[in-house]
């Protein structure tokens, strides 16, 4: 028996960051950078490394997928509990888990509360990053002379 989640469409579906990824790797990687030197070349191979490795990592993440889809599956076969949904709203692959495991249940329009209740990806990042104010004291030993800087610098009249 095949597993509920195992199809091919809904493949395509969980892994959508994954192939939006993929294809903006090769996109990268067609760029005309050996125009601009080689220090862009190796710019642009750094980069598409990077989005290349964010892809496989998704992809690498389909057994974890269909775990977490069996998780929440059970969690709410008998009543439907929002926060055991709400730390996958937090991020764009784990809102696509939530709409096939809420598809699946038979209550798609539970969707858009939850995701107005919980807090968007970016918003939590916005919030975790404060403002800091910088204050600069200067010793009065240490100003700055004509001959240097510092107590030992010797200032002529």
């Amino acid at each position: 028996m095949t597993h509920p989640i195992a199809t091919f469409p809904r493949y395509m579906y969980l892994n959508f960051w994954a192939f939006f990824l993929l294809f903006l790797s090769i996109g990268l990687g067609f760029l005309p950078a050996y125009r601009y030197g080689w220090v862009a070349i190796v710019c642009q191979v750094i980069a598409v490394f990077i989005v290349l490795k964010g892809a496989v990592n998704i992809f690498h993440s389909w057994e974890d997928k269909k775990r977490k889809y069996n998780v929440l599956m059970e969690r709410n076969k008998e009543e439907f509990r929002a926060d055991t949904f709400s730390e996958f709203m937090a991020a764009p692959c784990g809102r696509l888990l939530v709409k096939i495991v809420l598809h699946d249940l038979g209550i798609p329009d539970r969707y858009k509360p939850m995701r107005k209740a919980n807090r968007q990806f970016w918003a939590c990042k916005k919030e975790n990053f404060r403002r800091q104010n910088v204050r600069v004291y200067v010793n009065p030993k240490y100003q700055q002379s004509d001959k240097g800087v510092g107590p030992d610098s010797k200032e002529e009249d």
